[in-house]
């Protein structure tokens, strides 16, 4: 018989500060599943829960029913385009969810909506079997007249041609140039959004910043609006292709410290990038002056780090967004947070890496689930171990980026000089690095000190771990009881026990395929029923409870599939809808948010997420956290704005959380959030003396 705890306390109300609390503790290992569930039944001061389905599956056609508000719509969830993983399964729920988008592989990535299938690119540009032919003649604004030459490429919001001046032109560079580059971009086109395409503001603010190529002329002709640009030479992929995909780590080194200077000044002007890759930084034309000079192009991704004000822009997570290319976008772009200057600095640490390699580890992964299998990859590979061939600056510099704060500011100089012992004498520099030795003249070069540079907390260990998650409000005093390690059929004991003394069932979690049950008196129920079944979320079941007025309070989904379901009276529930998917389904929930649905349950079985929605849950706005570890810098940044978590629930993959902005805030918005590796039973003690009691809790991936 597994060991069983409980134990019961009151406790008196005092105030303290938000706290981010760790214990550590080693990770459990895991335990073989167990057998399927049967329900118990429920005392009789409540309503009985029923014996669990043992059907497997769900029925093809799709099923409607209607009672006391609820909507229950049964349906395949399509694949659409959404890290971090494939939606595939069923909803509960009031409305249809949307169609596919178009996937495509261009040369340009454009902002990617996803909801299940993740491509390296998606295609923004017109279909050119469709769109206007590209006029053979090119003239906008007081330009030169252009023949429109060659195709350079074509991206995911445009195509570039070359342009031969019809008469005149001798310079290489500048208006005078005879060739220039033309970049073409539909008028109907994703970029565009009814006006010239927002790539144009991005270049008003930025045109002669250093590594910037410049526009001379812009305007629209036809169908297209244009951009006329000076002619560059060859990417640095092209050079990496002709150096026999290897680059030797002095050119890699020259390539890093000159990037970080164009990107310090991109930066300095509001701006991330958005999309750094080899593709996208091109050499100066063969055999002209600036053959050696380094430029940063495509600027349809950039988005704002600084409001006009100053100030640093609002941090925020939209999982349902990925704006880049998926083999060099950072972690955060990948999970959805708001673009800001680490993002371009951890996608040069990839280009760097690649371009020394030859290969980053998450190449090759096709399908559906693509994004989240190379995010999930990202975070579970080391410096150490992604640096192993690279000169020792490299894992320096990807400890450095890969560990900052959303609104931090790089030291750009420092990570300048981290390169320095690999810059070769002015002769042998393959590329120019006149930006880089700028940056040392005006800040005065600092050496490095790699010891003062190294992250006082690495993020990413290469040795991931689950953990329990507990969160704690304050509240009145008033009795919990808590129980661990439950098998099956120990269940009902001790929820019958708990009713006796007046206590019902407020949240539930899983491990290991036992279970744990938080009661308290604090609920505010009046009957509650349950069901144990060996399917996750048993419809049939949660439909029948709908129809006699019972609402889903709280459930848990054990590793071999089966689920705990709690239902109750007594709520302020309207109205209830709810998911399963394969992955964490962000865009079905944004859309019952517009509905007026809040998230008020969710859990997960093996890898499968279950998230109940409900109408008048008391909340006006939530957000979402969703990570593959403890997500504690957006947890803190939410807690700031005054959201507090309200549901957890976490897979061996992902951790999720929902916080919420309550109608009435409570006198005391105290919260806390622990981590340990076995369940808190001692911990939670010490919560009660301060009277913060377990609001929710599950257990799951927290460290990588």
């Amino acid at each position: 018989m597994p060991e069983l705890r409980s134990s019961t306390r009151q406790a008196c109300l005092r105030s303290k500060k938000l706290e981010d609390l760790q214990l550590g503790e080693p990770p459990a290992k895991p335990v073989s599943p167990a057998p399927p569930r049967a329900g118990k039944r429920a005392p009789t001061r409540a309503a009985r829960g029923r014996k669990g389905a043992t059907g497997k599956g769900v029925p093809p056609a799709p099923t409607t029913r209607r009672k006391r508000g609820n909507i229950v719509d049964l349906e395949a969830d399509p694949a659409c385009e959404d890290p971090p993983k494939a939606v595939k399964g069923l909803e509960v729920a009031a409305a249809a969810a949307p169609k596919n988008l178009p996937l495509k592989e261009v040369a340009e990535v454009g902002v990617l909506k996803m909801n299940g299938v993740s491509a390296e690119k998606i295609i923004g540009a017109e279909d050119e079997s469709t769109a206007t032919p590209v006029p053979e003649r090119v003239q906008v604004g007081n330009s030169p007249e252009y023949i429109t030459d060659r195709k350079l490429g074509k991206g995911g919001f445009g195509q570039v041609y070359v342009g031969r001046r019809v008469s005149g032109g001798a310079a290489r560079t500048g208006p005078d140039a005879y060739e220039v580059a033309l970049k073409l971009e539909h008028r109907n086109s994703k970029g565009c959004n009814y006006g010239p395409p927002y790539e144009w503001q991005v270049y008003n603010t930025l045109n002669g910043c250093y590594g910037i190529p410049s526009v001379h002329y812009k305007g629209r002709q036809g169908d297209y609006y244009i951009l006329v640009m000076d002619m560059l030479g060859p990417s640095l992929w092209d050079v990496w292709n002709s150096m026999g995909q290897a680059m030797t780590p002095n050119m890699a080194a020259c390539i890093a410290v000159e990037s970080i200077s164009i990107l310090e000044k991109l930066h300095s002007k509001g701006f991330v990038h958005g999309d750094v890759k080899p593709e996208n930084f091109l050499l100066g034309q063969p055999g002209s002056p600036d053959d050696k000079k380094l430029y940063l192009i495509d600027l349809g991704l950039a988005s704002k780090w600084k409001e006009n004000n100053g100030h640093h822009v609002d941090y925020d997570q939209r999982p349902d967004i990925f704006r880049g290319t998926i083999r060099y976008a950072s972690v955060h772009a990948h999970l959805g947070r708001t673009g800001s200057r680490r993002d371009d600095l951890e996608s040069l640490a990839y280009t760097l890496i690649f371009l020394i390699r030859g290969r980053l580890p998450w190449q090759g992964y096709q399908g559906d689930t693509k994004s989240f299998l190379v995010c999930k990859k990202k975070m579970a590979t080391s410096p150490e171990m992604l640096c192993c061939f690279c000169p020792a600056p490299f894992k320096q510099f990807l400890e450095i980026v890969t560990n900052m704060k959303f609104d931090e500011e790089p030291n750009y100089a420092k990570l300048i000089s981290i390169f320095d012992g690999l810059i070769e004498a002015p002769a042998s520099r393959p590329v120019r690095i006149d930006g880089a030795l700028k940056v040392g003249q005006k800040r005065g070069r600092l050496h490095a000190n790699l010891e003062d540079e190294q992250p006082k907390k690495k993020v990413r260990l290469g040795s991931p771990a689950a953990q329990w998650i507990s969160v704690y409000n304050a509240r009145r005093p008033m009795k919990q009881r808590y129980h661990y390690n439950v098998a099956d059929s120990r269940l009902s004991q001790h929820i019958e026990k708990g009713n006796d003394d007046g206590l019902y069932v407020s949240c539930v979690a899983s491990s290991a395929n036992l279970w744990a049950l938080i009661m308290d008196a604090g609920t505010g129920f009046c009957s509650q029923v349950y069901e144990l079944s060996p399917v996750f979320l048993h419809k049939d079941w949660i439909m029948e409870q709908w129809e006699k007025s019972y609402y889903i309070t709280a459930i848990a989904g054990s590793t071999n599939g089966s689920s705990l379901v709690v239902m109750s009276k007594g709520t302020p529930y309207t109205q209830q809808s709810y998911k399963v998917s394969e992955s964490f389904p962000y865009k079905w929930i944004n859309k019952k948010w517009k509905e007026g649905f809040h998230v008020t349950s969710m859990a997960t079985a093996g890898n499968r997420w279950g998230v109940v929605m409900s109408r008048n849950s008391g909340f006006s706005t939530q957000v979402v956290e969703l990570d593959f570890l403890y997500p504690s810098e957006g947890i803190h940044r939410r807690w700031e704005s005054g959201y507090r978590i309200t549901s957890t629930a976490a897979t061996n993959d992902q951790a999720a959380f929902i916080l919420s902005m309550p109608k009435r805030k409570p006198m005391d918005e105290t919260q806390e959030t622990l981590r340990t590796s076995a369940f808190p039973s001692s911990h939670v003690k010490e919560k009660w003396a301060k009277n913060l009691y377990i609001a929710s809790i599950c257990y799951g991936r927290t460290v990588c």
